[in-house]
């Protein structure tokens, strides 16, 4: 039986100009640009952080070919820089590709920062609503789910105060919460569920597995942590310098990545 593909990428490539503005908000481009004409040193860069002139690139994803199947549950390891988050930007249509193609066959939620998808100055409830309605759902459709996700996010106490006080384990619970109850197809994980505590993260982990398993959700994952690696996935890729240097299963992808 032909399985059913979710995700299907052809030659992605994503290339970033490096010592330019635009890296943040206007007022932090107006302080690099100023720091620069008066040829000090720049405020927003970090603390003996490369510098770079205007005309060299990084390319953050070099040729990427890559077909998920609905209903894994996909590893994503490297070191720092690999490419990772540039791949699941893309994925989220946070960031475009410089090159390549990329098709989606279902709605996409994913956590890819704390507070990712969140309205400060809304509550959590309302986010809830503000998440379902991004996914296309309808308030009903909403209605039906939201007390399971406010129980299972353990945040009931806070659900109506606005988001901007939430500590970041409290954004991660609900975060979390929401996308895994909500009605998409495919749900894309990034480093976040390390803020949570290990009871959550455990519980997280667990939902992650029933969700794929159940409901026959394709579930993308990445993290520096080995064990929940090995206790989510079924299969593993393994990126080194923006491009992929093993594919398949999950102890060898491992074994690779420790070795890079």
């Amino acid at each position: 039986m032909e399985r059913e593909i979710a995700i299907q990428i052809q030659g992605l490539k994503k290339e970033y100009r490096l010592g330019v503005i635009n890296g943040g908000t206007l007022q932090r481009d107006i302080q690099s640009f100023w720091a620069r004409l008066r040829r000090k040193e720049d405020p927003n860069t970090k603390i003996n952080s490369a510098k770079y002139g205007k005309n060299e690139k990084f390319v953050a994803l070099d040729g990427v070919d890559l077909t998920i199947y609905k209903g894994e549950r996909l590893g994503i390891i490297g070191k720092n820089g690999a490419g990772k988050s540039t791949l699941l930007k893309i994925i989220s249509r946070i960031t475009s590709p410089t090159a390549g193609t990329i098709g989606i066959n279902g709605r996409v939620s994913s956590m890819l920062e704390v507070g990712t998808g969140f309205h400060s100055e809304l509550t959590g409830r309302e986010n809830i609503y503000l998440n379902g309605a991004i996914l296309g759902m309808s308030k009903a459709e909403v209605n039906s789910k939201i007390d399971k996700i406010i129980e299972f996010s353990e945040i009931e106490k806070f659900i109506d105060t606005p988001a901007k006080r939430y500590s970041s384990g409290m954004y991660v619970k609900l975060a979390f919460s929401v996308a895994a109850h909500l009605d998409s197809e495919i749900m894309i994980m990034d480093e976040v569920l390390a803020v949570g505590d290990l009871a959550f993260q455990k519980k997280c982990l667990d939902k992650m597995g029933d969700v794929s398993k159940e409901e026959n959700r394709t579930i993308l994952y990445v993290s520096h942590n080995m064990e929940t690696i090995r206790r989510l996935c079924d299969r593993c890729i393994v990126l080194d310098k923006g491009k992929i240097i093993y594919d398949g299963e999950v102890e060898k992808a491992i074994e690779i990545y420790k070795n890079l």
